[in-house]
């Protein structure tokens, strides 16, 4: 389910306000939790709206708050239009932190609109964060937000953490492949790094 966090872009993209949209994501979650199905919800735009302006850490609080009801096991902060920085990304995850269940997983989203989606990915690792988001080639986009880039390349978030000594558990290799691959059926050059290098360790 996804939620977006102001009214302006909620009405854009889903025909519903904020607190609609939020009502609608707890009946799903009651519902499809009901059947022992784990529920994740997105709260969209919790970095900036390109049409409210910011977005502040406790108005994602308070929404993370109201959508934690039974059955939610996760909770996405998603960066829709790029414009957060590692500080946004400490604010908000300690708030959402502190405004849901312990048990409740967080994840993040980043768009690299502003090319801050390799830093914010970091940071929110740092922050706690257990689930990143993430697209291979570095795909992707919002139509409803002007201007809008792609998602953090999978590629090479792959490379960095794996550098770093984490086992992301993706294929480095073929991640590459795969981002090439769509760079091909789209007929342009995807916005990620690491499979427009060399390989690195040659070996």
């Amino acid at each position: 389910m996804v939620v977006v966090s102001t009214d302006a872009f909620s009405q854009r993209n889903s025909g519903m306000t904020t607190a609609e949209a939020v009502e609608m994501a707890g009946r799903v979650a009651k519902l499809v939790g009901a059947e022992g199905r784990p529920v994740a919800v997105t709260l969209a735009a919790a970095f900036g709206c390109p049409f409210s302006g910011e977005v502040p850490a406790d108005r994602v609080a308070e929404l993370a708050r109201a959508c934690a009801v039974d059955g939610v096991h996760e909770i996405a902060l998603a960066d829709t239009i790029g414009v957060g920085v590692p500080a946004d990304v400490e604010a908000r995850v300690a708030a959402v932190r502190a405004a849901v269940p312990a048990e409740v997983t967080l994840r993040a989203h980043f768009h690299n609109t502003r090319n801050t989606g390799y830093a914010n990915a970091m940071a929110a690792l740092d922050a706690g964060v257990e689930v990143l988001d993430a697209s291979l080639g570095g795909i992707g986009g919002c139509p409803f937000a002007p201007g809008a880039a792609g998602n953090v390349p999978t590629e090479d978030l792959a490379y960095m953490f794996a550098r770093m000594g984490f086992d992301t558990g993706v294929d480095l290799d073929k991640a590459v492949d795969a981002a090439k691959f769509i760079g091909g059926v789209l007929g342009r050059t995807t916005p990620g790094m690491v499979s427009r290098a060399p390989k690195w360790p040659h070996a």
